[in-house]
């Protein structure tokens, strides 16, 4: 990670208006350039949901390729370096998925020429950004997950190919155990409930546990997306029911460099529930909207939700917003957003 102060911007999610406003706050010029010599430094998640995930891409990779920005993988790039449709990723496929439920039209389409752009960039992205005072990662520091990673990235696999590669091997020890035919037969018997809200399901168990097991087996997703662990309930969450919940692996991190990342949906003290993660599993409810977190408080989310802003326009609101984009400027300690309000932190 490069030396010197930084801005840590959180998950942009296509919203490139508030990126831009954030940006003209911190005094970067349009070509990344910063007067007091600062480097911007993105936490990952840069598409999907909001209106422009071309234009977020496209600036952010102009500027990480003149050497002004750096730049961390999210789980959002993660999908789509693995070609998955999910949950508000519709703009990137020729044949988009969201036309059918009728979400994210306003996003703006990619074009086949700019995809393999992205696709080669997205490639190169590190999961994690370190230096001595610092660590930045979009969801989760592990030792365990980076340490098993590190020969596979050595040898010049990409974090797409690594994680599909892993994922098979995890399926791989699954169908030995029973737990996947088991967790098929749940879902079989609720096929029809999984993606649609209104539907009352009950914890599927063998669903959870297998979920558990593949996500906590795949070093790249524990890095970008995290740690997790059976739910007491289903949780409505990126568009359909899920039986896992995410663990909060902040409040075992005992070393001294303090960790930055996004990922988690964190509420601004002036939004309301319902408008940022509604009925979503919350692990930051713990501690306050604008603390640090784990037992040295040197663990800080700066993802404050502006990926919501999708929603607060469906229901036909806007500025002011609920959702912001934020900055945590380092060595500062000091917030900024993309309304202009700025608040200073303590410092880890």
């Amino acid at each position: 990670m490069s030396d010197g102060p930084l801005d840590v911007i959180g998950d942009v999610h296509g919203e490139i208006d508030a990126l831009q406003a954030l940006l003209a706050q911190l005094g970067y010029a349009r070509d990344g350039r910063h007067p007091g010599g600062r480097r911007a430094v993105f936490v990952g998640d840069l598409c999907d949901r909001g209106p422009d995930s071309p234009a977020v891409l496209d600036l952010v990779m102009d500027w990480v390729q003149a050497s002004r920005a750096q730049c961390v993988l999210g789980n959002h790039e993660l999908n789509v370096l693995l070609g998955e449709p999910k949950h508000g990723n519709g703009w990137f496929f020729d044949r988009n998925h969201e036309l059918a439920n009728g979400e994210f039209l306003n996003s703006r389409a990619a074009t086949p020429g700019r995809r393999a752009a992205w696709i080669a960039f997205l490639e190169r992205l590190p999961l994690a950004l370190v230096r001595d005072d610092l660590r930045v990662v979009h969801a989760c520091w592990d030792e365990a997950a980076l340490a098993r990673l590190g020969p596979l990235l050595a040898a010049g696999a990409s974090c797409g190919s690594a994680c599909a590669d892993l994922d098979r091997s995890a399926r791989d020890l699954l169908r030995g155990s029973g737990i996947n035919a088991r967790a098929a037969r749940e879902v079989q018997a609720y096929r029809h409930a999984f993606k649609d809200r209104r539907a009352e399901l009950p914890l599927l168990p063998a669903c959870a546990e297998e979920a558990t097991l593949l996500q906590n087996a795949n070093p790249v997703k524990v890095i970008t997306s995290g740690l997790e662990a059976p739910s007491e309930r289903p949780i409505w969450a990126g568009g359909r029911w899920r039986m896992t919940q995410r663990a909060r692996w902040w409040n075992d991190y005992g070393d001294r460099p303090a960790v930055v990342m996004g990922h988690y949906w964190r509420r601004d003290a002036r939004a309301a529930p319902e408008a940022v993660t509604g009925d979503w599993d919350y692990p930051l409810g713990d501690y306050g909207a604008y603390d640090w977190m784990g037992p040295r408080r040197n663990v800080f989310c700066v993802d404050y939700s502006v990926g919501g802003r999708y929603a607060e326009r469906a229901r036909g609101e806007g500025p002011p917003w609920q959702t912001r984009l934020a900055a945590l400027r380092w060595p500062e300690c000091e917030l900024a957003f993309d309304d202009g309000e700025r608040r200073v932190l303590a410092k880890p």
